[in-house]
């Protein structure tokens, strides 16, 4: 594996930091052990479903958080006091702690699990201000419209905005 060095970046490019830090975070999620295997799975146009194999975990002992962008699942059997002896134990009963890095404005809507599958579901909400939108073009001769503002010198300053009339 090999180590990127972002940095430059933090000196050319104002605001885009978080775009390094992701980075970031996805080489250090390389370094994550391959156990629990799971699958991530697009279910719609803004909707996700990540699927892992939780066999002989009970759902009490599964926990699932979210912290900023940070997704955390987490497996943690509970300790059994019987004695069992097994010619091969070929099933993992270890704890697990497994992160997904979140995209902004994707969210946790549901969990379930079903015949050893964790299945969690997830849904990227953007926001109205956020997402593109259409102005309309109408006809006509423009007009402007003075509007008045107190200056920081308390002297009245006029802005002229342009409005369209009527429709020819």
């Amino acid at each position: 594996m090999h180590a990127f060095d972002f940095s430059p970046f933090y000196r050319s490019f104002i605001g885009f930091d978080h775009l390094a830090n992701l980075m970031d975070a996805a080489a250090r999620n390389e370094k994550q052990p391959a156990y629990p295997p799971y699958n991530i799975e697009v279910t719609g146009e803004d909707q996700y479903r990540i699927t892992m194999a939780v066999a002989g975990f009970e759902p009490h002992e599964l926990s699932i958080d979210t912290e900023r962008n940070t997704l955390f699942v987490r497996g943690q059997k509970s300790d059994k006091t019987e004695d069992r002896r097994f010619l091969h134990q070929g099933i993992a009963e270890r704890n697990f702690e497994r992160k997904f890095q979140l995209s902004d404005y994707v969210r946790v809507t549901g969990a379930t699990v079903h015949h050893g599958l964790l299945h969690i579901e997830l849904l990227r909400e953007i926001p109205d201000a956020l997402k593109p939108r259409k102005i309309a073009i109408q006809t006509g001769q423009p007009t402007a419209v003075l509007t008045q503002q107190p200056a920081a010198n308390t002297e009245l300053v006029q802005d002229a905005v342009v409005l369209p009339t009527g429709t020819n």
